[in-house]
């Protein structure tokens, strides 16, 4: 089964404090046995890699249920039930969940701001309640990839407005901001294109030395048309009479399977970077895009209230 949402996990977690004072990794483990999750479910990393998906929103659950004054938190990592959550658990509810938990002044004093506004995270996790029960982690995350995305498109139709000139330098300096060549001031000699360049629009050092180079193509193709076999075998052609080791080709489409696979097979190392791919690389090293805003997830600090 897949890994159940946090709201899901309300109630069993309000269970599991029943009987007492209860760790949170032994719920988290006892829960992962009662929903029957696979090791790769229980294994399943947010994409910081820090915490796994289900004790994450198992954490989620329990923090919810604390703002509604159903469990206390005593120590840490430790909490158990109230008296009123263990009044709603002898009335069996089939579910909590947040509509559950709004019928609790705490949970309401949470929800609304001092102004009377409603907190806008939580309104946010709210909204997305009926279609994926999101933690108000994974709601920022999967807006931020949502973000992401509408920038990859945006940055490709940028770059096909352009000129073959452009994409050929836009693609060195993303190299250069790679590490790779030095800095920007090594753009005009790494930048080769012209009548009679062999069909290679960049040479680029590997190291800093420039002991090995890379030899890049840049074909800025419409989203349809994509590159073929006889491209790289090209390109392949091209290297051998520079007597390169290595290529790279980079198009704002996309590669046909024959294309990757004769990438594969040839004798030259030959890496392919399509547009999706040239996007993303853009995006994390911050070429043609820039940073506006930054958003930090806090959390408490256990250590700082040990005593």
């Amino acid at each position: 089964m897949a890994i159940p949402d946090f709201q899901t996990l309300m109630l069993p977690v309000l269970r599991e404090a029943a009987a007492g004072e209860v760790r949170i990794g032994d719920v988290v483990e006892r829960l992962a046995d009662q929903f029957s999750l696979t090791s790769e479910e229980r294994s399943h990393l947010l994409p910081s890699g820090r915490q796994t998906t289900f004790a994450n929103r198992t954490h989620w659950a329990k923090s919810y249920l604390s703002k509604a004054g159903l469990v206390d938190l005593t120590r840490r990592a430790h909490f158990r039930i109230t008296a009123r959550g263990q009044s709603v658990l002898d009335q069996s509810p089939a579910r909590i969940d947040i509509n559950f938990l709004k019928r609790f002044p705490e949970f309401q004093a949470f929800r609304f701001a001092q102004d009377g506004a409603e907190v806008q995270a939580d309104a946010i996790v709210e909204a997305s309640e009926a279609a994926t029960s999101l933690t108000p982690d994974e709601v920022m995350r999967a807006a931020g990839r949502q973000l992401e995305a509408a920038l990859a498109s945006e940055l490709l139709q940028r770059v096909m407005a352009g000129t073959p000139a452009f994409f050929e330098s836009l693609v060195v300096r993303l190299l250069i901001a790679m590490g790779y060549g030095g800095s920007v001031n090594d753009l005009d000699r790494a930048l080769v294109g012209r009548s009679g360049d062999g069909g290679v629009d960049g040479v680029i050092d590997q190291d800093p030395l420039g002991l090995d180079r890379i030899y890049v193509q840049a074909k800025r193709y419409a989203e349809d048309n994509n590159v073929g076999a006889s491209a790289i075998r090209d390109f392949f052609g091209s290297l051998d009479r520079f007597k390169a080791t290595k290529g790279l080709f980079v198009t704002t489409s996309s590669f046909s399977a024959s294309a990757r696979e004769t990438a594969d097979l040839l004798s030259k190392r030959i890496v392919l970077i399509d547009g999706q791919q040239l996007a993303r690389l853009m995006i994390r090293h911050e070429v043609g895009c820039r940073v506006e805003e930054r958003l930090a997830i806090k959390k408490l600090d256990e250590e700082f209230f040990d005593a």
